[in-house]
């Protein structure tokens, strides 16, 4: 019997290593709510049992149903019908089923609503196993954040109308964000909303790329000021599936073609606003999409993971020169290199997760005045604000680095198996076709480097970094790994203020932002793992790994960035290719 829970030890590692217990004191506000619900968990061991057992559940669905059908879903899609519904492929309906019966499609919404009210550590967690059996899947599975949105920020008449349903599976729900002039730039938006005499709203527009788009719930980013051109104009609006919502046409894409993208016409749709007018993209659609980069962050970590175990059981059973080329120092060195990229992009992710698991819990602490004390109440809230700003850094850090992780792994297992990879006989050529659109959608990589830089110049990425590394006694076998980070912390220290004094510092800074990030990146994770490794033996030699080669790459991005080289700015149309001919 396939769980790809169970036989995860890493995700099983950090499940036991990271500290679930507060969380769950967090998430379920102290376990008050088995008061009013019998399935509430009474204490942290109970909160724990009940996680386990959720994510065992996920693990045995991935592993025994969904896993078989995920490359009969790649070649089979989904179908645009004559009439404009949209008819999932059936490997994704057939898991939707069986999520949706088993009760996991409310995984963090509140006991109240029909939900499991889990942390979204755990979540992300699951989002990770589900991924490693068919990333397409994670697409509408991961798709929660929707409800989460109508959970944190719509009316209580529409919490009440849409979520119990939305847990128990029967309605689906899609954010519709992206147009044809406007990916990336969400401040140049033009579908519009207005109100009539009655004071009721209509959603007029086409939206693009627009994941499940032919979902029952549409929370949409549409203009409700026209003479507000930039992001202070938008509003978010809830749309249902009706008569007034078209989907154009499906898009044909490289990869995940288990999960439907749309064109969507809106024709003067009827329509719901969320909260507040003006607060679309600078509130709602900001807190959504911290969650989806988490949420692809997860599904990164799953393709990842699909693609290490292709590539190593393949290695053992494939004789070269008379022996498996698992026993080849060059494949050897592969596949390590593969299982600590992955490691290290999980390590970072789950940190994240954890991070804003803690802001949002201690947030939900102070607006249910859990705390008289007004000591406490302070120290609660100091808590919070530094969490709120760690985690303008770690969401985008953790996107960044996973999606680009599942492509490097990808094409590494495609290199393992060399010209078996590159045919359909095995799964890792879907797996490098699903990894590619990680670095683009939520987000490019470069669009996360842009989030993430104003942390690390502001000295954030520092302060989450001493947060593991200071205050602490290291074991002995640590401390030769704690002294290479320290230095990586103070390379990174001196690129900062060489950027800072920098004539040009602005332009300098987005020159090189990305070896900037890449440089925390590296020094954090390193502190991650050394974390991990006072409770593992096998993480020891992965912490070990790590500061052994990153040490010399830290020195390097260190000394490109105090280099003052800046001839992509100054010298752009000689080194680049030249245009081509008009015509």
């Amino acid at each position: 019997m396939a769980n790809f829970f169970e036989d995860n030890e890493d995700i099983q590692f950090l499940f036991n290593h990271l500290d679930l217990d507060r969380l769950a004191a967090l998430a379920e506000q102290d376990f008050r709510f088995h008061k009013e619900f019998d399935h509430a968990p009474t204490d942290a061991a109970d909160a724990r049992d009940n996680y386990r057992r959720l994510l065992s559940l996920v693990g045995e669905i991935a592993g025994e149903r969904v896993a078989p059908t995920a490359e009969q879903t790649d070649s089979t899609g989904n179908v645009l019908n004559p009439d404009g519904s949209v008819t999932y492929t059936p490997g994704i309906a057939e898991a939707i089923r069986l999520m949706s019966q088993a009760d996991l499609m409310g995984f963090t919404l509140p006991y109240r609503f029909g939900g499991l009210n889990a942390p979204g550590l755990v979540y992300s967690m699951s989002n990770d196993i589900v991924s490693r059996a068919d990333a397409s899947l994670m697409n509408l599975y991961g798709l929660q954040g929707i409800a989460e949105t109508i959970n944190a920020f719509a009316s209580e008449e529409l919490k009440a109308e849409f979520l119990p349903r939305m847990a128990s599976g029967e309605l689906s729900g899609a954010m519709v964000l992206t147009e044809p002039d406007a990916g990336s730039d969400l401040q140049a938006v033009k579908t519009r909303a207005y109100q009539n005499d009655k004071g009721e709203w209509f959603v007029h527009g086409v939206k693009r790329f627009i994941t499940n788009g032919c979902g029952d719930v549409l929370l949409v980013l549409a203009r409700t000021e026209p003479n507000i051109a930039d992001g202070r104009g938008l509003s978010c609006l809830l749309v249902e599936k009706g008569p007034r919502v078209q989907v154009r046409r499906l898009e044909h894409k490289l990869g995940i073609n288990g999960s439907p993208t749309c064109e969507l016409y809106f024709n003067h749709a009827p329509a719901r606003l969320i909260g507040q007018r003006q607060r679309g993209l600078i509130t709602y659609v900001m807190s959504l999409m911290n969650g989806a980069r988490i949420g692809i962050a997860s599904q990164s970590l799953g393709i990842g993971e699909a693609a290490c175990r292709v590539a190593r059981d393949y290695a053992r059973t494939r004789r070269q020169f008379g022996v498996p080329i698992d026993e080849l120092p060059a494949v050897r060195d592969l596949l390590v290199e593969m299982s600590v990229d992955l490691q290290a992009a999980r390590a970072l992710t789950y940190h994240a997760a954890f991070c804003v698991d803690l802001e949002q819990g201690l947030e939900a602490r102070l607006a249910a005045k859990l705390d008289s004390d007004p000591a406490v109440v302070a120290q609660v809230r100091a808590e919070n604000r530094r969490y709120k700003g760690w985690n303008k850094l770690l969401t985008p850090m953790a996107k960044y680095y996973a999606s680009e992780m599942s492509m490097r792994v990808a094409n590494s297992s495609l290199a393992v198996l060399g010209g078996s990879g590159y045919m359909k006989d095995y799964p890792v050529e879907r797996l490098v076709r699903d990894s590619r659109i990680t670095t683009i959608y939520e987000g490019t990589s470069q669009l996360q480097v842009v989030a993430a830089i104003a942390g690390v110049m502001n000295g954030t990425a520092a302060e989450v970094i001493g947060q593991v590394l200071d205050g602490r006694e290291w074991p002995e076998a640590l401390q030769p790994v704690v002294a290479a980070l320290r230095e990586g912390l103070q390379l990174m220290a001196e690129a900062v203020a060489f950027v800072k004094a920098h004539p040009e510092s602005n332009a300098y800074r987005d020159l090189h932002a990305r070896r900037l990030v890449d440089l925390a990146i590296d020094v954090l994770v390193g502190a991650l793992f050394c974390d991990h490794a006072t409770a593992s033996d096998r993480k020891l030699r992965v912490a070990r790994r790590w500061a052994a080669l990153k040490l010399p790459r830290l020195r390097a991005l260190a000394a490109e960035v105090c280099s003052g080289e800046a001839s992509t700015l100054s010298d752009f149309e000689a080194l680049a290719v030249p245009l081509s001919a008009a015509g």
